[in-house]
């Protein structure tokens, strides 16, 4: 690994699977929406009293985050489909997500995964009798990471630190990695 790619992977959050670890610095709150396995699509759409929807920012072939391949198996340099996403509330920003997909898994039926537009993910993924979800992994971003300036563009006062989740699904054993982060206005400060 050359000092580029070691630089580069240090900007990357540190996903850790689900533990006490996890625990410091989230409130109870936002711990009850990372770690909660069902559906998040269905979840925000029963918690938003007004109007949710998928607004798509950006979906291409792309390599993956050094990360993002060794979660998904698969070597660095190969191309991935990916897609990212707000999960919007009467047009605020509660999370943003982004979805990797190798080639792999975007054969036969799955090629729809890489045409969904507004759909949520969510719908898709959990209405698929062959789904299997991998355990949840939790990390803290901080702004000098590329993911953490991705997920909060457009927000009038950035916070200091987000958490997201991500997982691995398997559709008929085809990988794909959803990572969710967990904007402010999903658990704002009270008082």
């Amino acid at each position: 690994m050359t000092n580029l790619s070691l630089g580069k992977h240090r900007l990357e959050p540190r996903w850790r699977v689900q533990s006490p670890v996890a625990r410091h610095g989230a409130s109870a709150e936002l711990l009850d929406w990372l770690l909660d396995s069902a559906s998040l699509t269905r979840r925000l759409q029963q918690t938003c009293r007004g109007q949710f929807r998928v607004e798509p920012t950006e979906q291409h072939w792309q390599r993956p985050m050094l990360n993002e391949a060794q979660a998904l198996g698969i070597l660095p340099h190969e191309r991935c489909f990916v897609r990212e996403v707000r999960l919007l509330c009467d047009d605020q920003p509660w999370v943003f997500a982004r979805t990797v997909i190798p080639v792999r898994t975007l054969t036969g039926p799955r090629r729809r995964l890489s045409r969904l537009g507004k759909k949520p993910l969510g719908a898709v993924l959990f209405a698929d009798p062959s789904m299997v979800r991998s355990g949840i992994e939790v990390a803290q971003l901080s702004p000098e990471q590329p993911l953490f300036t991705r997920a909060t563009v457009g927000l009038s006062q950035p916070p200091a630190s987000i958490w997201g989740r991500r997982s691995a699904f398997f559709l008929n054993h085809h990988p794909l990695l959803v990572s969710e982060i967990f904007l402010p206005a999903i658990c704002p400060r009270r008082g």
